[in-house]
């Protein structure tokens, strides 16, 4: 899953503004004496230049030098290179800081004493401490995509599970503020009962990369249905619990439906049941019918459309095939065994949409669905895995914008 995070210029520049010093002092030595000074930052402005950051600002500084105090203007340049570590900080890297001044008056007194480097040190030694923390808003994306989605598997507590593998970091891109493309990798499963686990999930510490697939993401989510579901789905099809499915025999009917899997395939056991007396036959039939397809999902729905009597069966069928239409039972299962999964889908859906977007005026996460399809339908001992695939995109803003804040 592919996040795009942006940090603004504007936010960057309001972080550096709060985080490098606004004012300072101490003493040069000149003439065989200390004399002291102070100094005050005015606001910074930001720009980008060759793949770093350039900061700067113009600094008022005061020295009390021969009886007397005389202001002199200062220029802070500093120029670095945006970085997130492993601890998910954006840290400048291998900062330089530059103060220079157009007054000769000041000139003479770094010459003596270095008060000009003395104001560097300062700002540098602040500089290399700047972190902009990511964590805690990538903490709680990872926090709510590894929440267990819990599926309805009729009487069972069933819960799909995107396991978080890694996170990882591509290049930075420098285009009016910070932009960085973040993939958490990870492993999707089905869990039959669910467990949830006894300790949130540790975030894994994020590892830069030297590429990463930009753009939408696809993520395919395996989604459960136990055979459970698909009876008492077909059993609402039913009359009392009964499928009258002749006209000819108002009285047959087909009863107590049920779904198990065998190898790739679906197995409907039906107990039919009822009188017969036409065409020469006189009996009641009191049997069970067999028949097997192959599962797939169509409008949201599982359905067996090349159900059909299982061998055993078309024989039974064969010997009352003057009285009874094989074809007609056959259709009217058919029509009966089907299982609505949009429920499921809307969970998986909204797991990826509106779980995933929150955030304040400091940063938000945005994300949405554009895109939902099954994939594939597969049978199992006790249930059936359907999976979908959703296409997203995600984007993480720091600051947010303030059209799209929303409460967490």
């Amino acid at each position: 899953m592919v996040v795009h995070a942006t940090i603004t210029a504007g936010g960057l520049k309001q972080q550096l503004d709060l985080q490098i010093p606004k004012n300072g002092s101490g003493v040069f030595r000149a003439m065989g004496s200390d004399h002291r000074y102070i100094w005050n930052r005015k606001p910074v402005d930001l720009a980008f230049r060759q793949g770093r950051i350039a900061v700067t600002a113009h600094v008022d500084a005061t020295v009390e030098m021969l009886g007397t105090t005389m202001d002199f203007p200062l220029d802070l340049d500093i120029a670095a290179e945006p970085v997130v570590s492993s601890d998910y900080r954006a840290r400048l890297q291998s900062p330089t800081v530059e103060v220079t001044t157009s007054d000769r008056r000041l000139k003479l007194a770094q010459s003596i004493a270095g008060a000009l480097d003395n104001i560097k040190e300062q700002i540098s030694t602040q500089l290399k401490e700047f972190a902009y923390d990511l964590r805690p808003l990538i903490a709680e994306a990872h926090g709510r995509i590894a929440r267990p989605i819990d599926l309805p598997l009729g009487g069972a507590r069933g819960c799909a599970v995107l396991t978080v593998l890694g996170i990882e970091a591509g290049p930075t891109v420098l285009a009016d503020g910070i932009e960085k493309d973040l993939a958490v990798v990870v492993a999707p499963s089905v869990t039959l009962p669910c467990t949830y686990p006894s300790e949130a999930p540790t975030l894994p510490p994020l590892a830069n990369v030297a590429a990463l697939p930009t753009g939408p993401f696809t993520v395919s989510i395996p989604v459960a249905a136990r055979y459970e579901e698909l009876q008492k789905a077909m059993v609402l099809a039913f009359t009392d619990g009964k499928l009258f499915f002749s006209k000819e025999f108002p009285l047959l009917f087909m009863e107590k439906p049920e779904i198990y899997a065998s190898k790739d395939q679906l197995v409907l056991k039906l107990h039919i049941s009822g009188p017969i007396d036409k065409y020469g036959i006189h009996t009641t039939l009191d049997g069970d019918l067999y028949m097997s397809g192959h599962p797939t999902v169509v409008d949201n729905e599982i359905r067996v459309p090349d159900l059909e009597p299982t061998i055993e069966t078309q024989s039974f069928l064969l010997r009352l095939k003057a009285a009874l239409d094989g074809n007609s039972i056959r259709d009217q299962a058919r029509d009966a065994l089907h299982l609505d999964i949009g429920d499921r889908l809307g969970e998986v859906r909204k797991k990826l949409s509106s779980d995933l977007t929150f955030g304040d005026n400091h940063g938000c996460l945005r994300a949405a669905v554009s895109k939902i399809e099954i994939t594939g339908v597969h049978t199992h001992q006790g249930y059936l895995r359907v999976y979908v695939a959703l296409t997203g995109q995600a984007s993480v803003y720091m600051p947010c914008p303030s059209s799209a804040v929303t409460a967490k």
